[in-house]
């Protein structure tokens, strides 16, 4: 082989190497396109906006849900004024027992001593019917405006772009702190009285403008301003020994 030989049999290998290298890489841009183009489209990001809401102070804060306890008050009024009566007699009793102690006979003491438990029994039985009844007929107020509360939330959180909305009723939750403008319960309280239509009632002593009833065990309750930390509900009478009823809860939402 001449030396003109060798070099274009040299020439010649370099040019297929260089072709065969062009057309790998080649099908590895035309792959990796195709892995690219076969990928889904990112998600869209959606901006959180977290709300915050008291539903259960929410729902007797409007006009209807204060006319509502207004109304179940009204109803027991009477049941109440006779059951602090009863109270008052049994204080009364128990009073002259004590101061007359020393010029009662066995039997005049025994007499009295039954006497007074007779009717602090009384008291007792009373005043739970009327707890329970009072309890009830609250539940069942409450029940028909937070159906409709419920309604006007959902659509308020709706029209302004919540993401998340927390109930924050209960004093035990796990909101640790929170800014003051992601609630939204008076917000949602205004909107509802504009479509309830239903004016602010007259506002009376045991009547407040933001009620929360709980039962705490004691006689019926007087539903009193909630400022989120405190039960602060005194009893329509105080009772001995008094059963243990259960806490309003709202419905399902």
């Amino acid at each position: 082989m001449t030396f003109r030989s060798m070099i274009v049999a040299i020439i010649g290998i370099a040019l297929t190497g260089a072709n065969g290298l062009g057309q790998s890489q080649n099908a590895s841009s035309s792959d990796s396109g195709a892995k690219t183009t076969a990928l889904p489209p990112p998600a869209k990001q959606v901006p959180e906006k977290i709300g915050l809401v008291a539903f259960e102070q929410g729902v007797f804060a409007t006009n209807e849900g204060q006319r509502a306890v207004q109304e179940v008050q009204a109803k027991y009024k009477r049941k109440k004024d006779q059951l602090a009566a009863l109270s008052e007699q049994i204080d009364s009793l128990k009073a002259q027992l004590n101061s007359a102690s020393t010029t009662l006979s066995t039997e005049e003491r025994a007499a009295q001593v039954k006497n007074i438990e007779v009717k602090e029994r009384e008291l007792n039985h009373e005043s739970a019917d009327a707890q329970n009844a009072y309890n009830a007929d609250l539940q069942a107020a409450y029940g028909e405006v937070a159906k409709k509360f419920s309604a006007t939330l959902k659509d308020y959180v709706s029209k302004n772009g919540y993401t998340l909305l927390l109930d924050v009723s209960g004093q035990q939750n796990d909101i640790m702190w929170a800014n003051q403008s992601a609630d939204v319960t008076e917000q949602v309280v205004e909107a509802y009285n504009a479509s309830s239509g239903v004016p602010p009632p007259s506002l009376s002593p045991s009547a407040p403008s933001t009620a929360r009833p709980r039962s705490n065990g004691d006689s019926f309750q007087i539903p009193q301003p909630d400022d989120g930390s405190a039960n602060a509900n005194p009893p329509v009478v105080g009772r001995r020994s008094p059963p243990k009823t259960p806490k309003t809860d709202k419905p399902n939402q």
